[in-house]
């Protein structure tokens, strides 16, 4: 199998490259970002393309599957139009170049944040992205399209991802002395490690096409004692005061999330994941614990 991964210079590929390298049935590997890839392996070849604007149909042409990871994740600066520009008129090109180009097996790394909130959520749950959160919001409205235009494209939905390489937002928080207040009962999270997410995505390839899966590891969590649990102690910041403190980090840094995303600290989000070990045979190997240990 010869697979086109998008992205290749992301937080996730550098757990994926190597795993896909390494996996026997897979014989070539082609990364595209914009930036340099630095990974090397004999069956890696980078290539340097903005998909806003390449010609894709030469970088597709004589693979077999196509894994799409780029995507821009925290806005920071970047005009709201650029980011959609990436976010949803690429990936509809990308993907309608693929079907074009004859690619197979498809794979559309998604994301919890397609819900908004829920506890125990299945794949069958309503989208309900936080308004304002851009991220959650393209990821749904990318999902949307694809079940209208491409239903065999697999769609993973992963949890907060953490791990070596990982978006540090967690946990950077988590090193903070300092937590939204918030009313009891606390609001439950999960999150996913990054090489649990790569395998499923290698799982997937080789899974009947089409379809969604939620990827997430137990147990689950409340934010504020994960930070408790790491300072004596720990001061809690009312929500307004907390949304406006990320809202000017943003616009004068370029650092940190949107004030949207922090509209989903009141909420709890948690996944079922049962069809991804039904139908992939994927579980999580590395718990929350693991993960969020001081």
């Amino acid at each position: 199998m010869r697979v086109v991964v998008t992205g290749s210079n992301s937080h996730l590929a550098q757990a994926l490259l190597p795993l896909l390298c390494a996996a026997p049935g897979i014989s070539e590997v082609t990364g595209v970002d914009i930036r340099p890839t630095q990974f090397g392996h004999g069956k890696f070849r980078a290539v340097r393309a903005d998909l806003r604007q390449a010609d894709l149909t030469p970088l597709l042409r004589r693979h077999d599957a196509l894994i799409h990871l780029a995507f821009v994740v925290l806005r920071g600066k970047t005009p709201l139009s650029a980011m959609r520009a990436m976010n949803l008129d690429a990936s509809m090109r990308l993907f309608d170049s693929a079907a074009e180009s004859g690619i197979t097996r498809a794979i559309h790394l998604s994301s919890a944040s397609v819900y908004g909130s829920g506890e125990h959520l299945d794949e069958q749950a309503a989208f309900n992205p936080i308004p304002g959160f851009a991220y959650a919001e393209h990821k749904t409205a990318l999902e949307i399209w694809l079940a209208a235009h491409h239903p065999v494209v697999t769609c993973l939905r992963p949890h907060i991802i953490l791990g070596q390489h990982a978006q540090p937002l967690l946990i950077n928080l988590l090193r903070l002395p300092l937590y939204v207040q918030l009313p009891d009962p606390q609001p439950r999270l999960q999150c996913v490690h990054e090489d649990d997410v790569a395998r499923a995505i290698v799982l997937a390839l080789n899974a009947p096409p089409g379809g969604a899966y939620n990827l997430a590891a137990g147990p689950d969590f409340c934010l504020r004692d994960a930070i408790r649990q790491r300072h004596k102690v720990a001061v809690a910041l009312p929500l307004a005061l907390a949304r406006l403190s990320l809202t000017l980090l943003c616009k004068m840094t370029g650092i940190g999330g949107e004030a949207g995303w922090m509209d989903g600290a009141p909420r709890s989000l948690t996944l079922d994941c049962g069809k991804a070990k039904r139908e992939l045979g994927w579980q999580a190997q590395i718990g929350t614990k693991e993960m969020l240990g001081a």
